[in-house]
């Protein structure tokens, strides 16, 4: 009584399956990942390798920033490995990376 009759399909009509019916599903991903790829990951990696050839070039008396938030005055460099001068008579080994910013000798100092 409440029940609505069921019908059979059409004998001609079958499910169709294959590229043609994914693809319009597939577009909308393939456009969300090309501009998070865009807006993110490539500026985010372009950044990221700029960073580290400053970093890389690091050289006797450039000033650093550590990321423990030391600033020292860059007496050696070996390898990996750097040698600060934080203060007369202090110096300490950091690895080059946990630096977070040079300063050139040629840059003013920002008050």
């Amino acid at each position: 009584m409440f029940a609505s009759p069921a019908y059979a399909q059409a004998a001609g009509a079958t499910a169709q399956g294959g590229i043609s019916s994914l693809l319009p599903l597939a577009v909308p991903w393939v456009l969300i990942i090309g501009i998070f790829w865009l807006l993110v990951w490539r500026p985010q990696s372009k950044a990221q390798k700029a960073h580290r050839a400053r970093i890389d070039a690091a050289k006797k008396g450039d000033t650093v920033v550590t990321g423990g938030g030391l600033i020292g005055k860059v007496v050696k460099v070996d390898g990996d490995e750097i040698e600060l001068e934080l203060g007369s008579n202090v110096r300490v080994r950091a690895l080059k990376g946990t630096l977070t910013d040079i300063r050139p000798l040629s840059a003013p100092a920002n008050d």
